[in-house]
């Protein structure tokens, strides 16, 4: 449920080319963030959005993204965020 809600939130934002989302959570089972309902989720992104942004910009754009999710559904987050222009270079 988590995973498409963060899809759903990060297409609505972001209308990227590419989308992919790992829900890493059954791995990390007994971890206290699982404990406390907070999924382990990966998410590939390739969007206009992130042209000239450093990562932390690009982190931060995702995580205004998520809203309150971040607070506990969440408990944590890879990024592998990249604008078009970088995917054709073929840093994914």
């Amino acid at each position: 449920m988590t995973s498409d809600y963060i899809k759903k939130l990060l297409n609505e934002s972001f209308n990227p080319d590419l989308l992919e989302i790992i829900d890493n959570s059954a791995a990390h089972a007994g971890h206290s963030g699982a404990r406390s309902g907070g999924g382990h989720y990966h998410v590939t992104i390739i969007a206009a959005a992130f042209e000239g942004k450093s990562l932390v910009q690009r982190h931060q754009l995702i995580y205004k993204a998520l809203g309150d999710l971040m607070k506990q559904d969440i408990h944590a987050l890879g990024i592998n965020a990249l604008s078009p222009s970088e995917e054709t270079k073929g840093s994914l």
